[in-house]
């Protein structure tokens, strides 16, 4: 660490600390690269599976809306900080797939995607997956800052949606979003409220310094202000604060007045109300902050820190809000949904979507169980593998993770386990989202299908992974080609990856042999 001295160090207000300067700078220096490999964590939060749990909350919505003869109006969802994109993506394509299983009437919905960063909705727009929804008008997009913002300016359709623009309730989701803008820390003592200052000591040299590296250098530590302005009658939000002088002693808080001011500006835009779908480190429970210390930044290129539910939760249930969070403790991420909404408690298909896919078995269960799964991939056989990729949603990641297991489980697989992974193979690509990083998906397909002798599905997907990387194509692929090539009877196909092969590999004995048989015929 570079040296310090004491004229480095300096005294903020803790939602006004540099920190909060070099995140934004991280996001927008890094764009979608921010993701890659998962450095910033994005699988837990939008993966098929979590991203399927709010698709069916999103379409209890509509199905509440519906009965109330209200389906003429489209119903817009707002995701805050959209990341990767992954998330979205994964929901539009759920949400597509139970309106045609339902084939009810709905109301039409709209999607938009939003940032602070410029770059990554810049990047969205050309998105191949996202294309289609796109042109259908399901999906637009527009940079929203969260601290400031009070109007959203739709980039396709040119739309700006303003105050009580909106008839329908507004869907917001916001995963890993409350844990990441500007908080407030306070502390509680002897049933006072005090402001829990950061001063922070920063590296020499700092501004040659990338964001990612000046947060990593510097070290904090907290003094505490007293802050009367919390306990007046004319804090907006002198309810919660109530509570912590009242059960709270020698605690620290963060406090999301940034996302509660956030949440109101949006909530501005309909007259009826809004449904927030959030998932975050968070805790709702009052017992998980007391007697907390001040927070310590988890770093990931960028930081995060301990989202309070507890505060937003308590804010709109005193305003007739119903808050829906697991009755058990979580263990990785906390899935919470809040319907602030005239008579919440008359959107049962929204609730009980969430009591089946959050409450009973969620997101979190799900990556509790795939930190084991990732663990013990070796030991597990051919039906434990489809019964867990199958509860992911086929999800990709899984898919590659396993496939050297998949290989070594093939010579003792019945048919029908080989047409189930077909089948899941389809459904996974069907619904693949490439991340910045790009990885050779085609390849593993095209190679596990090759190993299971299903030579007209492995061609498919290995010319892809040619066409997509052909400079960086390995031998195998060409082998494999040929193979898949000579067993169709497409000759003239098989002397191509032949010839392919042997400019890679001249002394490849299996391809000099096609090729003498090839030229002898």
């Amino acid at each position: 660490m570079e040296s310090m001295t004491d004229h480095n160090k300096q005294r903020y207000r803790f939602s006004e600390a540099p920190i909060w300067e070099m995140q934004r700078k991280y996001y927008e220096q890094e764009g979608l690269k921010a993701w890659n490999n998962d450095q910033v964590p994005q699988y837990i939060t939008s993966n098929p599976m979590i991203a399927s749990a709010y698709a069916e909350m999103i379409f209890g919505l509509l199905q509440d809306q519906a009965n109330k003869g209200c389906a003429s109006e489209p119903v817009y969802i707002v995701e805050l900080g959209a990341g990767a994109g992954r998330l979205a993506y994964h929901i539009l394509h759920e949400l597509s797939q139970l309106r045609e299983y339902a084939g009810i009437p709905l109301p039409p919905l709209r999607y938009i995607m939003t940032d602070l960063a410029m770059n990554n909705v810049l990047a969205w727009r050309e998105h191949p997956r996202l294309q289609p929804f796109i042109a259908e008008g399901l999906l637009d997009f527009a940079r929203f800052d969260a601290v400031h913002d009070t109007v959203l300016n739709l980039v396709e359709s040119g739309l700006t949606i303003s105050e009580g623009d909106l008839a329908q309730p507004l869907i917001i989701v916001a995963n890993y979003f409350f844990d990441s803008i500007p908080q407030e820390l306070i502390y509680v003592g002897e049933g006072h409220i005090y402001e829990a200052d950061v001063i922070i000591e920063t590296p020499e040299q700092q501004d040659s310094l990338k964001p990612s590296e000046w947060l990593s250098q510097i070290e904090l530590e907290y003094t505490h202000r007293r802050a009367p302005e919390y306990e007046q009658e004319t804090y907006p939000y002198r309810e919660v604060i109530a509570i912590y002088q009242e059960q709270l002693e020698d605690s620290h808080l963060l406090f999301p007045a940034a996302g509660l001011a956030c949440l109101e500006r949006l909530n501005q835009l309909s007259h009826a109300g809004f449904l927030l779908i959030t998932a975050d480190k968070g805790d709702h429970l009052l017992d998980n902050w007391k007697f907390a210390d001040p927070p310590e930044l988890i770093l990931h290129g960028s930081f995060s820190l301990t989202a309070n539910y507890h505060a937003i939760q308590h804010a709109f249930e005193q305003r007739g809000a119903v808050a829906l969070y697991p009755p058990h403790h979580y263990k990785n991420i906390n899935v919470g949904c809040i319907l602030h909404l005239d008579q919440p408690k008359g959107y049962p298909h929204t609730r009980l979507a969430y009591r089946r896919c959050i409450e009973r078995f969620g997101p979190d269960e799900f990556f509790s169980l795939k930190e084991w799964v990732d663990g013990n991939l070796g030991s597990m056989g051919m039906q434990q593998l489809l019964s867990f990729w199958r509860l992911g949603g086929y999800d990709a990641e899984f898919f590659i993770q396993s496939a050297k297991q998949i290989v070594s489980l093939l010579p003792d697989a019945n048919d029908e386990e080989k047409q189930d992974l077909l089948r899941g193979i389809q459904l996974m690509w069907s619904s693949y989202y490439a991340m910045e990083q790009r990885y050779d998906l085609a390849l593993d397909a095209g190679l596990v299908l090759f190993d299971m002798d299903m030579y007209e599905e492995s061609k498919y997907f290995l010319e892809i992974s040619v066409n997509h990387n052909d400079e960086e194509a390995v031998s195998t692929v060409y082998y494999c080609l040929a193979i898949c090539c000579f067993e169709l009877e497409l000759e003239e196909e098989a002397l191509g990856h032949t010839r392919k092969l042997l400019e890679l590999e001249p002394d490849h004995e299996e391809a000099l042999a096609m090729l003498s048989e090839f030229e002898l015929r």
